[in-house]
């Protein structure tokens, strides 16, 4: 995809959506860090109705230390992969009291030693807690880089360095969240909704639906 027609690609996603976020509920660096980690291979909407009742009882690395694997298990037990994301998120809560005083820290590498916490979730954190210009580069982000041609990559790796490459620096620290968003609901697994979208013409993807 050209340059210019990159440009334009993300000015008419910031026309059809100027402020995007993340749809996961948080009030807090931390929070935001527990509710990616319970998010995996979950869906937002269910890891929101878990931290609900979560948040409210556990707000920060120490009482949530405190509930214990077995305290919090009761709280996220409708979430997918739960007890093993108990175990990650204690451990976590344990480090970030022992090395940066209960504190979410804002570096890749401290965040990617967190148990439970990999680049992508690092990448969300630092991008919407921190407001760093990083892309998270998950299922919905590899489909549509791909599909439309704006980064075309054999792993999300290989994305997510082309989409730092080749998306303009005024559009960095929102990308993130307007082609999340995009794949989520727009330029869909399945059934693409080429007919609603407002970069069709921009959109290299063959088989675009009617």
């Amino acid at each position: 995809m050209k340059k210019s027609v990159v440009e334009q690609f993300y000015q008419r996603l910031r026309e059809n959506n100027p402020a995007p976020t993340t749809e996961l509920a948080y009030a807090t660096p931390f929070q935001l860090l527990i509710a990616v980690i319970l998010s995996a291979q979950a869906t937002d909407v269910g890891v929101n109705k878990a931290t609900a009742r979560l948040f409210p009882v556990a707000p920060d690395a120490a009482s949530m230390l405190a509930l214990g694997e077995d305290g919090l298990r009761d709280y996220i037990k409708t979430i997918g992969l739960y007890r093993t994301k108990a175990k990650n998120v204690i451990a976590t809560c344990r480090i970030l009291l022992e090395r940066h005083a209960g504190e979410v820290p804002a570096d890749r590498a401290a965040l990617e030693a967190l148990p439970g916490v990999g680049r992508k979730t690092a990448n969300v954190v630092l991008n919407t807690a921190f407001g760093q210009p990083t892309i998270a580069v998950d299922t919905h982000i590899f489909r549509l880089g791909n599909r439309t041609g704006l980064a075309p990559g054999k792993t999300v790796v290989e994305v997510e360095n082309k989409l730092l490459r080749v998306t303009p620096r005024e559009f960095l620290k929102d990308a993130h969240h307007w082609l999340i968003l995009h794949g989520r609901y727009v330029c869909k697994a399945r059934q693409p909704a080429c007919a609603a979208c407002c970069v069709y013409d921009l959109c290299e993807f063959r088989d675009k639906t009617a």
